[in-house]
């Protein structure tokens, strides 16, 4: 992509709206546009970052034996009525009318519209453990949204819904998914602690947040120290072996870790003192197990091995991936902008030609930018016509990982200079090799 046919709208001056460092660098180097109070429109390099979170949602969710499909965002209200959910969810829920003045709601949540799907096509247990999970926007009315994204009234949400016939294959479902979060996190450049939560509205008396520490985190979470050293589960884990992701379940909750909301001073007190750690924390992740609260009340049975009906037992799971962005943005900046992982940045690299106009510079610069795009490397080409030094200001910005650096007086050696954006190394090289370690590192 060159940036002179590129859509990024960078801001000089730090927006007074944002609060913390995430909305003002969201704003600053043009990810997202504010269209009302908690309602954005995600521009293309936001929107680039958004599609690579999702596709790691996606490749871990599949991983994990998850199926896709895709729930609206509109919900007849009679299946909220149904669950019992509808008066009882609150002013949150955007309650409409449609022409014909039937009742109808923008979703907050999934879980009696998958339980229709499920009830209206599974009817044995020979048709289960099964898993299903969409990537589809939510609307919450949040009285007072803040933060940009990270607390917004419209958001993008990844939610799963397991089903199984016994409360046994429940947790192992809930045990993939708790695996599955760690692996999708770390991805990220994440080190999220599973945190013992309470369900609220979703309901069921088994359920865990992931918190992320940050300094600027909506609240206060405890937990001990040994969760910033545990592995995280590898490619090769089996998500069909029961004991091995069980193992994986106990060894993550076997030290205390809780938010404000659940926790225990007692408890956290007998964890020895150099042990504790007390810190913000963001919420990235939240999974719950419900048993069978909606099949019970919608009637999503199935014929058991004994020849009699079940209710069966499910579980939910949700992240969000536009509150995710910002979340990596502060846990990952510095002073001059954002530092984002390899994983998830809109570009893999940014070619800055310090000298546009200048036949070798320009050269220099086409020659990297065909290579690399042929090599299938996303690369952005700073070719404006305007000061080097801004040029550099903006590349650390938007916090590309790597940034090549073509001027008049190295090029004219056949040299290049590459900059890691995270730990500020430079290093000169011949346009050759730089093009070979780049593409060695992809």
């Amino acid at each position: 992509m060159r940036l002179s046919r590129f859509f990024m709208p960078i801001l000089k001056e730090n927006p007074k709206e944002a609060e913390i460092v995430s909305h003002r660098l969201m704003l600053r180097t043009g990810m997202i546009r504010q269209q009302s109070s908690g309602i954005y429109t995600w521009l293309p390099l936001g929107k680039r970052v958004l599609d690579k979170v999702n596709a790691i949602i996606r490749e871990e969710q599949n991983r994990s034996g998850a199926v896709e499909l895709l729930m609206p965002t509109l919900q007849s209200a009679e299946l909220w009525q149904e669950s019992g959910r509808y008066d009882a969810y609150g002013k949150e829920m955007l309650r409409i009318k449609d022409r014909q003045d039937r009742p109808m709601l923008y979703g907050p949540t999934n879980e009696e519209m998958i339980t229709d799907v499920f009830r209206s096509y599974v009817k044995s247990y020979r048709d289960l453990p099964l898993n299903l999970y969409h990537i589809q926007l939510k609307f919450r009315d949040e009285i007072r949204p803040r933060f940009g994204t990270m607390r917004s009234r419209e958001f993008l949400m990844k939610d799963a819904y397991s089903f199984d016939l016994d409360r046994e294959g429940a947790e192992h479902a809930y045990n993939r998914m708790f695996a599955a979060y760690l692996r999708t996190f770390a991805r990220m450049g994440l080190r999220a602690i599973p945190m013992r939560a309470d369900t609220g509205p979703i309901g069921g008396n088994l359920s865990h947040e992931f918190i992320i520490l940050a300094d600027t985190g909506e609240s206060e979470v405890f937990c001990h120290k040994d969760f910033l050293g545990f592995d995280i589960p590898g490619e090769e884990t089996n998500f069909d072996d029961v004991a091995g992701l069980k193992a994986i379940f106990d060894k993550w909750t076997s030290r205390y870790a809780a938010t404000s909301e659940m926790h225990d001073e007692a408890a956290f007190n007998a964890v020895a003192e150099g042990d504790r750690l007390s810190a913000r924390g963001i919420e990235v992740g939240h999974i719950f197990y419900f048993g069978t609260k909606y099949s019970e009340a919608m009637g999503a049975k199935v014929l058991g091995p004994d020849g009699k009906e079940h209710a069966v037992h499910m579980g939910s799971y949700g992240i969000g991936p536009t509150r995710l962005v910002p979340a990596i943005i502060e846990a990952s900046h510095d002073d001059n902008g954002i530092i984002w992982p390899k994983s998830i940045a809109p570009f893999d690299a940014v070619i800055i030609n310090m000298k546009a106009g200048d036949a070798a510079c320009d050269g220099a610069c086409e020659t990297i930018y065909s290579k690399l795009g042929n090599a299938g490397f996303d690369v952005l080409l700073d070719d404006r016509d305007d000061r080097a030094g801004a040029k550099f200001a903006t590349a650390d910005l938007i916090g590309v990982p790597v940034q090549v650096i073509v001027g008049p007086r190295s090029i004219a050696n056949g040299e290049v200079e590459l900059k890691d954006r995270k730990t500020g190394e430079r290093e000169t090289m011949t346009v050759e090799a730089a093009i070979n370690k780049l593409i060695a590192t992809k």
